[in-house]
């Protein structure tokens, strides 16, 4: 599906969708997922194969379970630039609905095979390399079924398989931090990455204030006083 269909849907003058751009020679291969909360919740699945960005629409969301198949139906091509897209798209235009980065990294094809000739014969096997998804999955053409754009997704059994995995238990922006929600009110980011001195890796920093701690004087309020002592009478020394 070339680009001409993903723009004919779009009117870039009043959604923030990034419209394509200049293709250039992709350094590597990228893939994201986003959660889009359009008229019915779904996962947007898109693996950068040729220059643009294939994609997959999941209603289930993909999974870590190797013994849950979930039907994914193949959609128009995307351009690289939508890969790091996320915001609201406004009421009126094509997918209205918040948009969540969910998932991103690189994949590697499986086989000798390019991945136009997997695309063709409806097998395209690949292994992720995200910050939530990971391993070997597939990517399965159903015959004979409805629009002819019915296609399975499917995890494989290996060291990241995790039988009764559940998507939803992730539902944060990796890019962001914020929930379906935040987005969808425009809120600002919850969290941002940041590079840490001489270390590889990265750590988050909340952009939020911290909690306020309790006052001395109102948890001394708080914890009652203890009982006096009462005083013997005299008379009874």
């Amino acid at each position: 599906m070339p680009l001409e269909e993903y723009a004919r849907k779009r009117r870039f003058a009043n959604t923030p969708e990034p419209p394509p751009g200049e293709q250039s020679t992709p350094t590597a291969n990228y893939f994201c997922v986003q959660r889009h909360d359009a008229t019915r919740l779904h996962y947007d699945f898109r693996l950068q194969i040729d220059g643009v960005l294939k994609s997959w629409a999941i209603p289930k969301g993909p999974t870590l379970d190797p013994d849950v198949k979930h039907l994914a139906a193949h959609v128009e091509d995307h351009p690289v630039e939508y890969g790091g897209f996320e915001g609201t798209i406004p009421a009126g235009n094509y997918g209205a609905g918040s948009v969540m980065l969910w998932d991103r990294g690189t994949f590697d094809l499986l086989g000798d095979a390019a991945g136009a000739e997997q695309l063709a014969r409806g097998d395209l096997k690949f292994r992720l390399h995200g910050e939530k998804l990971n391993g070997d999955f597939a990517l399965v053409r159903m015959k004979g079924r409805g629009k002819g754009n019915e296609w399975l997704i499917i995890k494989k059994r290996d060291e990241f398989a995790t039988p009764g995995w559940d998507v939803e238990s992730y539902a944060h922006s990796v890019l962001s931090g914020r929930t379906q929600e935040e987005i969808a009110q425009n809120l600002p980011a919850r969290k941002t990455k940041r590079k840490t001195a001489g270390a590889a890796d990265r750590v988050w920093a909340s952009s939020r204030p911290a909690k306020r701690s309790v006052k001395p004087a109102a948890a001394a309020a708080a914890t009652p006083a203890p009982a006096k002592k009462k005083l013997k009478s005299r008379s009874a020394i």
